[in-house]
């Protein structure tokens, strides 16, 4: 299938781009394993300057970059333009700090002089999601190249010109030629590429049924893989929480990007005595959501990304319904074009419902009545998945404790989950493995070489 822009609030088709035949992804294949070495062995401050200076690009061509998102996967312009934002926030992070994260670390021990070196691993293979079309790269993409690897991205079939922009933008920035590739292939060819020997490490951002593949074929191969796949993240509402604070953020995280996010909460574990209250609040500030065009300041929900994407929601929403789930409010797709769910809230949810054992990827919050605290942690990590979770109380110390017993890469107390270059990100269990971000994001793409001297 080749690479298309549809536009998701309209259905309607804007341009198609061919897949790559063999010769040209040969090329580009070339092109990095060329790259690699030099890249490698220019000093880590070049590195870094061009880094900063595709930080520069990405803030000066915001409102370009912004509207190509939302033009190809439907985003809010608003939140378009906070992804670039983020991405130029990336570069920064990196620019000033991968010098530090790579430097020598001297270790006593019985030898004379002993010492762990970081050296770039080669060519890293990004196989990325639509959602975030640009921040997923620049996530993986600043330390990695700032750590001396060469980077090759396999983007979402429905974003292709957001892949390209991304090319361009480190073109611009005057990276060298192949340091940076978007490979406009097709999934199938993706296990070919990991088998490549100039190829020497995988990062993969999506569902977990790819990341299994990606996985196996990464393994056959005896090369390092970095999964961070999808999630069910519990936000937790305890029975001392401050609730208007809460709803508000429980809106958003819910229902930004329509839904579509890994660290969205999509389950809401609340208390019972107060999940009426709670219930009633987050109805009424979800049905001021307005559905429309993304890119129109008025808009407050966004469509979908793909209309097989609405119909599996939906698919999802009925059969909880089914099994007892309360449809409170929406509940179904809008009419007329484009991809449109309305924002939806379902109370009731119970294990065995699509609500709770699945990830809802779209606009639709599952309300989890619990009778207390012990109940809150022991639904919230009955769970397949372990992405990150949230935690709302006026106790700071009890929050933390519970946090500290969430099973998940990471749980926020009173916040809003979100990735942040400071801080390492990615799951356990079947959201993934590895993390991004941090120093720990850019040290999974190099060799901690140990030197040993008499």
């Amino acid at each position: 299938m080749s690479y298309a822009t549809v536009n998701p609030a309209s259905g309607e088709t804007l341009r198609t781009f061919p897949e790559w035949n063999a010769a040209e992804l040969e090329t580009a294949l070339s092109q990095a394993a060329a790259a690699a070495p030099r890249w490698a062995a220019t000093p880590i401050a070049e590195r870094c300057r061009l880094l900063s200076r595709a930080g520069e690009i990405l803030r000066a061509r915001r409102d370009e970059l912004a509207a190509l998102i939302t033009l190809e996967m439907g985003k809010l312009a608003s939140e378009a333009r906070d992804e670039i934002e983020k991405c130029a926030r990336g570069c920064d992070y990196y620019a000033e700090h991968a010098a530090a994260f790579v430097a020598d670390e001297v270790i006593t021990s019985d030898a004379g002089r002993s010492f762990v070196t970081y050296q770039a691993l080669g060519t890293v293979l990004a196989v990325m999601p639509w959602n975030f079309p640009l921040w997923q790269v620049f996530r993986f993409a600043a330390p990695a190249l700032a750590a001396g690897n060469t980077g090759l991205l396999k983007h979402a079939s429905n974003v292709p010109q957001c892949a390209l922009a991304i090319e361009r933008v480190f073109i611009e920035a005057g990276f060298p030629a192949g340091v940076f590739r978007t490979l406009m292939i097709a999934a199938a060819q993706v296990e070919g590429v990991i088998a490549d020997p100039r190829v020497h490490a995988v990062t993969l951002t999506g569902s977990e049924p790819a990341g299994r593949k990606v996985a196996a074929a990464a393994g056959a191969h005896l090369k390092k893989s970095v999964l961070e796949l999808g999630g069910s993240d519990p936000f937790i509402v305890l029975d001392d929480a401050d609730l208007e604070p809460t709803v508000q953020v429980a809106v958003q995280s819910r229902f930004q990007n329509a839904g579509q996010s890994c660290i969205a909460a999509k389950r809401f574990i609340v208390v019972a005595a107060i999940a009426d209250e709670f219930l009633t609040r987050l109805q009424i500030a979800v049905e001021k959501l307005e559905a429309g065009d993304p890119a129109q300041i008025a808009t407050t929900l966004a469509p979908m990304a793909r209309a097989d994407l609405r119909d599996e929601l939906h698919q999802q929403v009925q059969a909880s319904i089914a099994r007892g789930a309360l449809p409170i409010c929406g509940c179904r797709p809008l009419p007329g074009d484009g991809y449109y769910y309305a924002a939806s809230l379902l109370d009731r949810v119970v294990s065995g419902m699509p609500a709770f054992d699945e990830e809802l990827f779209g606009p639709v919050a599952a309300v989890i009545r619990v009778h207390d605290e012990a109940e809150a942690l022991r639904v919230a990590n009955a769970s397949r998945f372990g992405l990150s979770g949230s935690i709302w109380t006026r106790d700071k110390a009890r929050g933390e404790r519970l946090a500290r017993q969430v099973q998940a890469g990471a749980c926020f107390v009173n916040g809003l989950v979100k990735s942040d270059p400071r801080l390492p990100f990615g799951g356990v269990k079947a959201s993934g493995y590895g993390r991004e971000l941090s120093y720990h994001g850019l040290r999974e793409f190099v060799n901690a070489k140990t030197v040993w001297v008499k």
